[in-house]
């Protein structure tokens, strides 16, 4: 019976190791994590969206992803193709991919997912401290800017892009 023995184990998040049950309490504990950041202004909500404008066939993309690593405060980041501007939301034909940025011991790692596009498409452009991703294929265009933690230089940085995900790896 192992599932028995590790029944009421917990990960460092607190979250129970293995069951159904161990499953919803970790949606569950997400769900009161983003209340609490609501409720510390760290997240916001638009009322309806008037998308009138858009060209016939767009498809408006927007989510949001929670990231704790680190220890540090939970960080809140948006991706997607609508943006708030002054007259309102804009569904924009190029979106911002879903990114992770670690900042590891010898080297800044950089995730970035873009379905519907191959190796060829994506552009990298990297000066100093600043890392310009951006991808245009027939169906898809992304574009991500992304302040690095430092300086780094061009010849230290690595690539590799697999089933929509691009890893870069910049030695410090």
């Amino acid at each position: 019976m192992e599932n028995d023995k590790n029944k009421n184990k917990k990960d460092e998040a607190g979250f129970e190791l293995f069951g159904l049950g161990g499953l919803f309490k970790g949606i569950e504990k997400l769900v009161d994590l983003a209340g609490k950041l609501e409720e510390n202004g760290a997240m916001s909500k638009e009322g309806e969206l008037n998308l009138d404008h858009i060209k016939k066939g767009m498809k408006g993309v927007y989510g949001f992803t929670i990231n704790t690593a680190g220890g540090g405060s939970p960080k809140v980041e948006t991706f997607g193709n609508i943006k708030k501007t002054p007259e309102g939301p804009k569904v924009d034909e190029e979106r911002e991919p879903i990114t992770d940025l670690f900042d590891e011991k010898d080297e800044i790692v950089i995730i970035a997912e873009m379905p519907g596009i191959e190796e060829t498409d994506i552009k990298i452009d990297l000066k100093e401290d600043i890392l310009d991703i951006s991808a245009v294929s027939t169906s898809r265009t992304y574009r991500k800017e992304i302040l690095l933690p430092m300086k780094v230089l061009r010849s230290n940085l690595s690539q590799k892009f697999t089933n929509g995900i691009l890893e870069i790896k910049i030695k410090k």
